[in-house]
């Protein structure tokens, strides 16, 4: 249940942080003179009031100093003004970005389960950082105020299966080209009593090109039919085209490597074009490292 509420969040994540932007810039003054906390609580508060399933709003300063208590469902904690936050993820975001930010799910220390807090920057009247406003919501309920229409909800299901009968079909090819490989190598290499080597290369090809789609179709299931991301430096939407590449360029280095060994053998004026294979190679690999960086992200929105 955690992981399938985490995966819609972050689908729902842009909604969710315009919602609280939303909800800031209406209530809280910001960019105006003489602003004090005397002036902000209060709209704080009304915030609170608002989303009657708030676990809790607080003021930090301009240096991540908490300089308000934390007002709960249960009342106000007086014990967290002077506690220092400049070294969580709601304070040092949203005065990098300079604007409203929401957090990743994290573990609440008020109820112990997965919140979200929202935060708003707040500046003077000449541009300086005064205050940073915070507001804590259950995962669950951000979910519920962000939630997906059923347009969204219907494309993203169509989307899983399109992807789920890909794969069954990359694995299905895959399959096709493994047995394929072993039978010509069992049926040529090992039964045979002529050894050939252009056929043992013939096979270590197909099976190279069997790893390298059934790697992919793997890559699809995991990442977009179960939403689970081990690259998480790269945006959402590109992962699987780095996997892809990724998988392209091991089987072409393999194969470049099986023709070098097969041209010394047998035809030496031909190395040159496995060396051509071998500089394109190398162009991929720094295209997708150039790829990469141009699409890496150190933080969602």
């Amino acid at each position: 249940m955690v992981v399938s509420e985490i995966k819609e969040f972050s689908l729902c994540r842009t909604k969710a942080r315009a919602y609280f932007c939303y909800l800031f810039s209406k209530n809280i003054p910001n960019r105006l003179p003489s602003l004090t906390q005397e002036m902000i609580v209060p709209r704080m508060l009304k915030i609170k009031e608002d989303l009657e399933q708030c676990e809790g709003v607080y003021l930090l300063d301009s240096k991540g100093v908490q300089v308000s208590a934390t007002y709960t469902q249960n009342g106000r904690v007086e014990e967290d003004i002077g506690v220092i936050r400049a070294d969580r993820a709601y304070y040092y975001r949203a005065v990098r970005e300079a604007r409203c930010s929401i957090t990743d799910p994290y573990p609440s220390l008020l109820t112990h389960e997965l919140t979200v807090t929202a935060s708003q920057p707040i500046y003077c009247e000449n541009g300086n950082l005064k205050y940073v406003a915070c507001l804590d919501m259950p995962l669950a309920e951000v979910i519920k105020i962000a939630h997906l229409n059923k347009m969204d909800s219907f494309l993203n299901n169509l989307f899983k299966i399109a992807y789920a009968l890909f794969s069954v079909a990359l694995v299905a090819v895959a399959m096709f080209l493994f047995f394929k490989g072993v039978h010509s190598f069992f049926a040529y290499e090992v039964l045979s009593a002529k050894f050939d080597v252009k056929e043992m290369f013939e096979a270590t090809i197909l099976l190279t090109l069997a790893l390298a789609i059934f790697d992919l179709s793997k890559t699809l299931v995991e990442e977009e039919i179960m939403g689970q991301s081990r690259e998480h430096n790269i945006a959402g939407p590109h992962k699987t085209m780095v996997r892809f590449l990724g998988s392209i360029i091991i089987a072409l280095s393999i194969e470049a490597l099986m023709l070098v060994f097969k041209f010394a053998i047998t035809e030496p004026d031909q190395l040159i074009y496995a060396m051509y294979i071998i500089g394109g190679v190398a162009m991929l690999l720094a295209g997708l490292a150039v790829y990469i960086k141009f699409t890496k992200v150190e933080n969602q929105e």
